[in-house]
This record gives structure tokens, sequence and C-alpha cells, in this order.
């Protein structure tokens, strides 16, 4: 039987790959990295109380160093975007360096260690338009890449890269997906903000598909 890793950051994308595609890829191991962002606490907290809900194991990677070298607003000081949703500027002021390529290299450790077939992120076609570490390009060619730096030769999945925030929120709610454990803020405030660009991103998707009472839970009033 297939088994499968997936990074879980404990935002909308993540836990809809993990909630709609555990039993096809066999997920039993989720991966939260903590690099310095501001909402590290919370991404953890909600990370785990997904991966708590879906019954599987839950790791906590540390990487102090990757603070150290990430000078954009998603870590340091600055004010994160607010304005220019989904544009290249917006984009580039929370990037973190080589981060999707990362994470899923240290996945694939996991993964020639223990023998898991498969890892999973969350990438999705609104992201893959500015981040070119959400594209399908992206995922085949370090998919490709697996199949010589490691022996199990796990495959790299991407099971929403097709879809945008509405469409994931739109099956999530079908699927009974749990939104309300999601933890998409870039700030680090115990609810959404509401106001960066992830969460404006999350809060027009739910008001798209009539999600009026996962922004009561999530968002601050």
């Amino acid at each position: 039987m297939s088994k499968g890793i997936i990074l879980l950051s404990g935002g909308l994308d993540s836990l809809c790959a993990l909630g709609l595609t555990q039993d096809k890829y066999g997920i039993e191991l989720g991966l939260t990295f903590d690099y310095g962002q501001k909402s590290a606490k919370q991404e953890i907290e909600a990370s785990r109380k997904i991966c708590e809900f879906y019954k599987i194991e839950h790791k906590i990677i540390a990487l102090d160093w990757l603070k150290d070298i990430t000078q954009t607003a998603l870590v340091s000081e600055k004010e994160l975007p607010t304005e220019g949703l989904g544009t290249k500027q917006s984009a580039e002021s929370v990037w973190v360096p080589n981060r999707n390529g990362l994470f899923l290299n240290i996945a694939a450790c996991f993964a020639d260690s223990y023998k898991y077939d498969y890892i999973i992120f969350g990438a999705n076609r609104d992201e893959g338009k500015t981040f070119p570490d959400n594209t399908e390009a992206f995922r085949r060619e370090i998919s490709k890449v697996f199949e010589s730096s490691t022996l199990q030769k796990p495959k790299v999945e991407a099971p929403l890269i097709n879809y945008t925030k509405n469409d994931i929120v739109k099956i999530a709610m079908e699927k009974s997906v749990p939104l309300e454990l999601v933890r998409s803020c870039y700030g680090g405030r115990e609810k959404h903000c509401g106001v960066c660009e992830s969460c404006r991103h999350l809060k027009k998707a739910l008001i798209a598909n009539q999600g009026e009472k996962y922004i009561d839970i999530l968002f601050e009033k």
C-alpha cells in the first residue's frame, strides 16, 4: 500500500490537499516548518490540530537560518502587503528564498529514509500566476530530480494545482473539510487579521461560497 507525506502550513491549500486526498495518497505524516515567519506559532498550532483531526503524525522542522537570509515581510519587521493582490510586486514582498524547493527536499529525505511514495504540497492555480514554485512545471521538475537524488524515488503531487481559491473552498465545503481549523494569515495575531494578502484571498473565496460562518470563526471582528 502506498503512503505519503504532506507539507502542512495549516493554511487553506495544505489543509484541503490533505483532507481531499488522504486516502488516495495514503498520507501518514505532516511536516510543518518554522523558519521564523511571523505566523509560525499559529501555523504550528493549526497544523497540530489538523493532524489530530486526520489522525496522522506531525513533525515540526526548525529552520532558524532561513530567517537570517530572508529579507521580506513574511519574517522581517516590514509591513505585510495589503494591496496589489496577486501582483508580482506583492508576491516578491513575501518571498522566502527557494522555500518550496527546500521544504520538498527535506520531505524527500524523510521519504527516502522511511519509504514514502508520495510528497504532497498545496500549490494552486491562483498562486502559480505569481509564485514560480507553485506551478506544474516546478512540480514536474522537482519530482524528476528525486528520481535520481533518492533511492525511494517519491513522486511529488500537487492535487489542487489546477484549482483557484474559490474552487478549493467550494470543494472543501462540499466534502466537509474542517475549514474552521485553517490558519492562512501572514501575521502573528491570534485570529486572521483580514487585511494581509493571504487573508484577503481566503475571505474572498469564503464569501463567494457562502462561507460567512467561517469568517465569523476565523477573523478578527
